[in-house]
């Protein structure tokens, strides 16, 4: 997969992009790369001040809404406020807004398990019910899905993140499966560790069997593959994408 972060590409000049959880990690470079493409962006974060930041440096079309997305009713809220910016669905989702904790099943608090899958898996179902009928409507539209090794490996004291992820992976094949021949593509990208500010509280170097964080894919790695797999040609859908370290 050759290199795809740099400069405007026509299959994404004007095209808009709905991408949550973009005020840091791999949010923050997806929304980079495809607004360096030429992408309308509107992200979604529970932090205003680095998606601020991000409008002024890459400039152009750019939205901006706050939303807890373990928060139904926040998500609802926002939901209208992209439909009535947009005017309907964008043209690509990417929904890569993540929790994240390590405990032991045993340790593992209920609420914090239940915020997890509301984090990371019903907020993208909310996301997707919302934009799909539109997107189907019109024969066109993508949705990427930021999945993660913890999709389809399993790892110790991950009980609610690997919970959420395989749950996520089941929802976009289930997506996949219903929007074959529609025009409308959908694309599951799982990256292996990558050195985001969700591994801050974690610190993985300190624990034995993890992945060093300076070993861990960069943002920008993920960034790179959803812009390939958004400007791929019309008829072409790249079902699932893995990316680890080489």
């Amino acid at each position: 997969m050759s290199s795809t972060t740099g400069g405007s590409d026509p299959a994404l000049r004007g095209r808009s992009a709905v991408i949550t959880g973009a005020s840091r990690g791999i949010g923050l470079e997806c929304a980079r790369a495809l607004g360096a493409a030429g992408a309308r962006l509107v992200l979604i974060s529970r932090s205003i001040d680095p998606m601020a930041a991000l409008g002024k440096e890459i400039g152009g079309q750019f939205a901006a809404f706050v939303c807890d997305l373990s928060a139904p009713e926040h998500v609802e809220k926002v939901l209208g406020k992209v439909r009535a910016h947009l005017g309907g669905a964008p043209d690509i989702l990417v929904n890569n807004a993540g929790q994240f904790f390590l405990a032991p099943i045993g340790e593992t608090r209920v609420e914090d398990f239940e915020r997890t899958l509301a984090v990371n898996l019903t907020s993208q179902f909310a996301m997707i019910r919302e934009f799909v009928p539109d997107m189907r409507a019109r024969g066109r539209g993508h949705i990427v899905t930021i999945g993660s090794i913890a999709d389809h490996t399993a790892l110790p004291e991950n009980a609610a993140y690997a919970a959420s992820k395989h749950g996520a992976r089941g929802l976009h094949g289930v997506l996949r499966e219903e929007l074959r021949g529609s025009g409308v593509r959908a694309t599951l990208v799982s990256p292996g560790p990558v050195d985001t500010t969700l591994w801050d509280d974690v610190n993985p170097d300190g624990h034995a069997g993890f992945t060093p964080r300076a070993q861990m894919l960069a943002p920008t790695a993920v960034a790179d593959a959803v812009r390939y797999v958004v400007t791929r040609p019309d008829d072409v859908n790249i079902d699932e994408l893995r990316v680890s370290r080489a």
